[in-house]
């Protein structure tokens, strides 16, 4: 993507330590102080993305950047994240796989027996958010989608209702990254979400992948931001840093999500392309803290 010199410029504003946006090296966060946000944003990390990083070493860290939670983590590595303080901002550990989801009555049972036993622990551990997937296709058209989840969702509903727990379902490229897979457009999703109509239903809009599959992404948030509940960031395409060299322009989304009211988490789920996992971490919080 070409940009323009103003938006180029601002971009650089961004850039940590008066580098440009690509030399995430020259920001040395290790004997630096806790950034000063403006905290408008509330950040989080995929913990999966920043591997090689240990669970551990990213709870150790992530701090100094801004950051004080991660995604994705189940009960078995909750502990971890308590001894540092970090909150488990997206639980899993109930879901059978991205590919398998509420879509298939066939997967209902086990499904329902998951959720059951893992959103009450969600809960004892003082964390809201668990984290769900429609399922592939497999030839499915979208109706009988929707009403297979429809039915599949409501057996774990008063479950989440009675444990506080928002069942977020994510919304992912089909196009690329996830192929056959059916909550692949917010349009489907927030049908579901209405044909469920609970608080403690709702989507995780991942910004990266609605970028590939549908793009128009401050418009989507300022028309149906009430569907949505967790936010997932990283540059398209390639799913890398947050910087110039990838075509989505964060500051102007990151608004929009605070003018929405919204109070959940942002969480960055990119693949740093340098070695400093920690430093591109803290360059994405800057990039996004408007």
């Amino acid at each position: 993507m070409k940009f323009n010199s103003g938006r180029r410029d601002s971009f650089k504003k961004l850039a940590l330590g008066g580098a440009a946006l690509g030399g995430l090296s020259s920001f040395q966060w290790k004997d630096e102080a806790p950034f000063q946000l403006k905290g408008n944003i509330t950040h989080g990390v995929c913990a999966w993305s920043m591997r090689p990083l240990s669970l551990e070493e990213l709870c150790a860290n992530i701090k100094k950047v801004g950051v004080g939670a991660i995604d994705l983590i189940g009960p078995n590595n909750w502990e971890t994240l308590k001894k540092y303080d970090i909150h488990c901002s997206m639980c899993n550990g109930a879901e059978l796989g991205i590919p398998d989801g509420f879509n298939d009555p066939k997967f209902h049972d086990q499904l329902e027996n998951n959720y059951k036993e893992v959103i009450p622990l969600v809960q004892k551990a003082g964390y809201t958010n668990i984290i769900a997937f429609s399922g592939n296709r497999r030839g499915m058209d979208d109706e009988t989608g929707l009403k297979n989840c429809e039915i599949g969702i409501k057996k774990i509903l008063s479950t989440a209702e009675k444990h506080g727990v928002i069942i977020q379902m994510e919304l992912l490229n089909s196009r690329v990254d996830h192929k056959d897979y059916m909550c692949d457009k917010s349009a489907w999703g927030i049908e579901l979400c209405k044909r469920i109509s609970s608080d403690n239903f709702k989507l995780l809009f991942d910004i990266y992948h609605m970028q590939i599959d549908e793009g128009d992404i401050i418009r989507s948030i300022q028309t149906n931001h009430q569907y949505f509940g967790h936010y997932h960031t990283a540059g398209n395409p390639g799913r890398r840093d947050l910087d110039d060299k990838q075509e989505i322009y964060y500051p102007p989304i990151m608004q929009a999500i605070v003018d929405s009211g919204f109070k959940g988490y942002v969480s960055h789920e990119f693949i740093p392309k340098g070695e400093d996992k920690i430093a591109a971490l803290g360059h994405a919080v800057q990039v996004c803290d408007v």
